[in-house]
């Protein structure tokens, strides 16, 4: 399934880098590309790309869905951090299942701007758009510079160390009052990730619920600033 979404040129005109926006479950591509001015300023050379995903969200009727939750977590157990282990790794079929698309996006996307390395793109994710992310980053046969998480997870964690390919570093910000993914989900996908040598560094927000705050957005630059290189 292609994808298409909105994105927007680097300010410079000179595209040498690329930021892939990655939406959550009932969202679409018109939710993260609004992080493209705020984060532009500081990543000038950067063309971002928000794609919707794929499918219709079964809860939504305007929204997106990576894959569905219904489907392997109809009694949302991923929300009680006593059982969203056993759901997030329930979810990683759907991931598999919605992989194909991004990386073929991916592709894309550097073709389009006159990329030859995937090293000149990271990946953004909110939420489900973090799981995807993960999942895609840790899997591409040559390393992206970097993912950034936000109040996402970590699916089939319990199979990570074999699957992984890549290690690109990752940054993961989560609000400590999310009531949709629980602040416990960092803990265990930072822990899963060092397991599989991944470096990651991990920042949680006081009082913030499931959404993104001034200062994730400026750790989120300044992380991609240093791995896509931006003096």
């Amino acid at each position: 399934m292609a994808l298409h979404g909105p994105h927007q040129p680097a300010a410079s005109g000179k595209t040498r880098q690329a930021v892939i926006l990655l939406h959550g479950y009932g969202a679409d591509g018109n939710d993260l590309i609004g992080l493209a001015p705020i984060l532009a300023p500081g990543l000038p050379d950067a063309a971002f790309y928000s794609p919707d995903a794929p499918l219709p969200c079964e809860m939504s009727p305007f929204g997106r869905q990576w894959f569905s939750l219904a489907d392997y977590d109809p009694e949302l157990l991923r929300r009680n951090p006593a059982t969203m282990q056993p759901a997030y790794a329930a979810m990683v079929g759907g991931a598999q299942r919605a992989a194909p698309a991004i990386e073929s996006f991916v592709a894309e996307v550097m073709e389009r701007e006159g990329l030859s390395d995937p090293a000149a793109m990271a990946f953004v994710g909110f939420s489900q758009g973090t799981m995807m992310s993960l999942h895609v980053a840790l899997r591409m046969a040559a390393p992206v510079a970097g993912v950034v998480g936000f109040s996402g997870a970590l699916l089939g964690a319990d199979t990570l160390v074999a699957e992984t390919v890549s290690r690109p570093p990752v940054l993961l910000v989560h609000g400590e009052a999310d009531p949709v993914v629980p602040v416990q989900a960092l803990t265990l996908a930072a822990a899963a990730l060092a397991e599989a040598g991944v470096e990651v560094a991990s920042h949680t927000r006081p009082g913030l619920q499931h959404g993104i705050d001034e200062e994730g957005l400026r750790l989120a630059l300044a992380f991609l600033r240093a791995r896509l290189g931006v003096a």
